[in-house]
C-alpha cells in the first residue's frame, strides 16, 4: 500500500473473507488451513469410473451447497 491514508493499518490485525483474497488462490488458503480437517456427511449416491478406476461416493455435507465426490476407499469410517 503506497497511500499514506492506509498507513495506520500497518501492523494491525484485520478481519477479511476468504473469497476476497486475490493471492494466493482462496482454494490454496483453505487447503493449507483446513486440508486435514475431517468432515461428516451422508452418502447419497455412488458412481464408478468404468473399468479403469474404483467406485466414487457422492456425499452431502451440512453447510455446503454442492455435494462432495470422493473415491470410496478414501472414506475414513462409516458412522
Amino acid at each position: 500500500m503506497t497511500n499514506s491514508v492506509h498507513e495506520p493499518l500497518r501492523g494491525r490485525s484485520v478481519l477479511f473473507c476468504v473469497r476476497d483474497i486475490h493471492l494466493p488462490e482462496p482454494s490454496v488458503v483453505l487447503h493449507e488451513l483446513h486440508g486435514l480437517d475431517v468432515l461428516e456427511g451422508r452418502v447419497v449416491d455412488f458412481s464408478d469410473s468404468g473399468t479403469e478406476g474404483g467406485a466414487f461416493v457422492v456425499i452431502e455435507v451440512d453447510g455446503l451447497r454442492q455435494p462432495c465426490v470422493l473415491a470410496v476407499e478414501r472414506i475414513l469410517r462409516a458412522l
